[in-house]
């Protein structure tokens, strides 16, 4: 490596290498040795050929050296043309080591990466809806990418980096003094020269790569806000977009304004040090030469010096900042497992059991299987809750200070949402829940499929608690529309597999029928495979929930929970999905959350929720009769011209 490139490397490292001075225990160590060990045999052979790449770089000019010596001293021309040979091998030699150097560096970096993303990832899905209702999406996103990355850094770039600049170092500085101790220690006097302006620039840029990075994060944040669907239509329908425009322009030309420092700096630095290494080199051949013409040593030991230079220069420069890239690396390190240490709220119990279905002719087998298997008869299952008290966990329960923006972990947790609250949905009926707004009918809701747990109380589904059954038996037993429908950004297609990954194309049509969509869907250009758009935003809200209801159909589920899935529909759109639903809810256990209360007039019992206390509990036509809260909320929904027993 050239003193130049050295020189460009270590500013580059020093400039991006995170800063940190957090102690780090043996255990991270053992951590990132236990992530290493399913590579240790490549990663031997990566260290042993980088010592031996080392190794050949400082043989090139002892070889160069001795071939001077012969030429000066006249021959023999055979030996020449032989070191000549070796010399070219050598540097064969040395190509092809450093490929293979690089190929085994890549195949250990990308496989951590591989690893380190994939358990992060596959953690982060196991986090409760309270986790992700608190971390910022950026931050996940950053740990993901960035952070694995400068982890990966430390086995592909850093421990190698370290191992051959030290071997070179070595052998370099040895050759050296071996041939001419004098011309070595003047040489290294001007080693402070070359590597203090590395530190010090290094810092300066540093700074302002940090401050570009803010600035740049700054104006991503904007962009993804106002280039998003929603987004774009609010700057549209505010008529700012002139004002947009230039506040955007402010912030690119101060992204611009250091950038053009930070270029300068750069050329300041790189120009200082080639003049660095030219005088450096001047200083070895002048006082080399020196020696030479006074027979103190043999011209070819001066090229043999002034090749050795570089060998020597670069990885001391190289290694003047490798604290900090370890450091770096270690800091990413530690980043990662601060993610995959937080433990997830809701977890599947180690004895949690599956729910399987057995027709009434077989019986229930008995005893249990030991597989912690739970037999249940075919049909829908009954839905429990029994004295449940909730209260939203704080940010030091499901999160990370690092996660999110402005949060202190000292933080005391919000005030009890749900007190006490007692229902059953029995096999086959349906259950509505009414309430103003906030007090707690979509937390009950969140309860049933595990997003959250009670803090006392149960809730139970055949019987069974929630928490001692698998998270699979949930999955294929409840299925839930929220208030959203949510839709992630591909096609029609895999929004709807996400129910069923099997399901054939027949079946996927007939979901979409009976959600009312079929002829929408029909009509598009691309059919099942039209992207939906971000968040769905290529259909309206009321499009968007007969998607979801959709793939609600499309799992055919035991028990099912609405949470106001028809609240984006129009009068028409509701009808002809409230039909459909009929038809799927039809023997299915069902627990709705309903803002209009027309859509639940036939349920079989309506729960009256206040202030996380259910306060009135019966059927439509009792709750009336009563003229308590529920026939305030009805009154307030229909005209006075309005029969209000209408319909029923």
């Amino acid at each position: 490596m050239s003193m130049e490139r050295a020189a460009w490397s270590s500013l580059y490292h020093a400039t991006h290498a995170e800063q940190d001075h957090r102690p780090f225990s043996a255990a991270t160590l053992r951590r990132i040795g236990a992530f290493a060990r399913p590579r240790a045999r490549a990663l031997a052979w990566f260290l042993v050929l980088s010592v031996f790449t080392a190794a050949l770089a400082v043989a090139s000019p002892l070889l160069a050296g001795q071939v001077v010596d012969l030429i000066v001293a006249g021959g023999p021309l055979r030996t020449v043309v032989a070191l000549a040979a070796l010399i070219a091998g050598v540097a064969v030699a040395e190509a092809g080591l450093g490929l293979l150097v690089r190929l085994l560096s890549a195949r250990v970096g990308e496989g951590l990466i591989v690893d380190l993303r994939t358990s992060v990832y596959d953690h982060v899905q196991r986090m409760p809806v309270a986790f992700f209702t608190r971390a910022r999406t950026g931050a996940l996103v950053s740990r993901l990418n960035n952070d694995v990355i400068g982890a990966q850094r430390a086995f592909s770039d850093v421990l190698s980096g370290i191992v051959s600049n030290v071997v070179t170092l070595l052998l370099a500085l040895g050759a050296m003094l071996v041939l001419s101790w004098q011309i070595t220690l003047a040489a290294l006097a001007l080693l402070p020269l070359f590597v203090l302006p590395a530190r010090r620039m290094g810092v300066r840029l540093a700074r302002m790569e940090r401050e570009r990075a803010a600035h740049n994060a700054a104006m991503g944040t904007r962009m993804t806000e106002r280039f998003s669907a929603s987004g774009a239509t609010l700057i549209k329908l505010s008529g700012r977009p002139g004002a947009e425009s230039a506040e955007f322009a402010r912030r690119a030309d101060r992204v611009g304004r250091i950038g053009v420092r930070t270029a300068m700096v750069q050329e300041v630095f790189f120009t200082a040090l080639t003049l660095v290494s030219a005088l450096a080199l001047a200083l070895v051949y002048g006082l080399g030469g020196f020696y030479a013409l006074s027979g103190g040593v043999q011209a070819g030991t001066v090229v043999s010096m002034g090749m050795l230079l570089t060998r020597l220069y670069a990885p001391l420069t190289e290694l003047a900042g490798a604290r900090v890239e370890v450091m770096s690396a270690l800091v990413s390190f530690s980043r990662v497992f601060e993610v995959l240490d937080l433990r997830p709220l809701v977890a599947e119990g180690e004895r949690a059991r599956a729910l399987l279905n057995c027709s009434p002719e077989v019986g229930l087998p008995n005893p249990v299987p030991s597989t912690g298997e739970q037999f249940m008869p075919e049909g829908p299952l009954s839905l429990e809750l029994e004295g449940v008290d909730f209260t939203y966990p704080g940010a030091w329960q499901v999160s990370l200070a690092s996660l999110e923006e402005g949060a202190d972990p000292e933080a005391g947790a919000s005030s009890p949402v749900l007190e006490q609250v007692s229902f059953t949905v029995e096999p086959g009926q349906m259950v509505a829940l009414v309430g103003s707004s906030g007090a707690g009918k979509s937390t009950v809701a969140a309860l049933v499929p595990r997003l959250y747990d009670p803090d006392a109380g149960s809730v139970r589904l055949g019987g069974q608690d929630v928490r001692e059954l698998t998270f699979a038996t949930l999955r294929s037993k409840v299925a839930m529309v929220t208030q959203d429908g949510h839709l992630l950004h591909e096609s029609i297609r895999a929004n709807l597999a996400l129910a069923a990954p099997g399901a054939s194309d027949d079946q996927l049509w007939r979901a979409l029928e009976q959600a009312r969509l079929g002829e929408l869907v029909a009509a598009l250009p691309q059919g099942l495979e039209t992207v939906v758009g971000e968040r769905g935003h290529r259909f309206s809200g009321g499009e968007r929930q007969r998607l979801a209801i959709a793939r609600l159909l499309l799992a055919e589920p035991e028990v099912v929970v609405l949470d106001e899935a028809t609240s984006a529909l129009d009068s028409t759109s509701e009808a002809a999905v409230q039909q459909a639903l009929q038809g799927a809810l039809s023997g299915r256990t069902s627990l709705v959350i309903a803002h209009r209360l027309s859509t639940i007039r036939a349920a079989d019992a309506i729960c009256v929720v206040e202030q996380g206390r259910i306060v009135e509990r019966g059927t439509h036509a009792e709750l009336l009769a009563r003229q308590g809260r529920y026939a305030q909320l009805y009154r307030t929904q229909f005209s006075e011209g309005e029969q209000v027993g209408a319909g029923l």
